[in-house]
């Protein structure tokens, strides 16, 4: 999954593709590159990121999806969104998954319209309010609270008709970096084995903040922990760094006879 960010203010890439032109010509990388999904994103959830609404982030969007869409037939396009009405508009454009980063707990029509659409339904861990999604807690076992969280949702989500569930832990939110490196070394118990996982650390500042680094300078230490992951069972791997990953991946691959 290769990100594509619609915002001025993300914290690596923020503004390099928020027009028309440049955003399609970042997805058509990405897709050269090896990504075999999209992630459009038109609000930045970093810490202290300016907050939108539902509106604000269609018009940021505009005819983005479909563009892509008509370009690029074969993407598939998830949508980075809390907001039920961004997916209602999202769907409607020809997107193939939500992505939200909330659990249905920052709309409490979410689950509803997931439900509605039938679109596949990415279910991240994070905080129970906006406010407090970056407000880092000390888990007593990161990995239990992370799989009571997933039991709770998916049941409320398979109530609601969503069969497609993919699940994410959720690292840069709210999380100490002890606990975001014990879920690395946790992961084959994350998520019963019974949905696929998602993992999302690139350009995380628990990877980067511990070595002096920027976001920028630590792909190294990064592929390391992809490997650590794929080999726990991690199935998708959003990434900034596509042709890196798609390396990692492959070699993965090859070395275990599968994929």
């Amino acid at each position: 999954m290769g990100i594509l960010n619609l915002t001025p203010d993300s914290f690596s890439d923020g503004g390099k593709f928020n027009s028309e032109k440049s955003a399609l010509e970042h997805a058509e990388k990405l897709l050269k590159d090896g990504a075999e999904i999209i992630d459009i994103g038109p609000q930045s959830t970093r810490p202290n990121a300016e907050f939108l609404s539902s509106k604000e982030e269609i018009d940021r969007i505009g005819n983005m999806i479909s563009l892509i869409k008509k370009e690029f037939p074969e993407a598939l396009i998830s949508l980075d969104t809390f907001y039920a009405e961004t997916v209602k508009f999202g769907f409607n454009e020809g997107i193939d998954m939500i992505n939200d980063i909330s659990g249905g707990q920052y709309d409490d029509k979410m689950f509803d319209v997931a439900g509605e659409t039938k679109l596949p339904y990415i279910l991240m861990h994070v905080n129970p309010s906006y406010e407090t999604m970056h407000d880092k807690v000390k888990f007593e076992d990161i990995t239990l609270e992370v799989n009571r969280y997933f039991s709770k949702k998916t049941n409320e989500l398979l109530e609601k008709g969503v069969k497609d569930i993919i699940l994410d832990p959720g690292f840069g939110f709210g999380k100490t970096v002890e606990d975001q490196m014990k879920m690395i070394g946790e992961t084959e118990y994350l998520g019963f084995d019974k949905f696929p996982l998602l993992i999302g650390i690139s350009r995380k500042s628990f990877i980067y903040k511990p070595l002096g680094k920027s976001p920028l300078d630590i792909n190294e230490e990064t592929q390391k922990l992809h490997r650590k992951v794929l080999e726990q069972g991690a199935k998708i791997l959003r990434v900034h760094d596509v042709a890196e990953a798609a390396v990692t991946i492959r070699q993965f691959c090859e070395k275990n006879k599968k994929c």
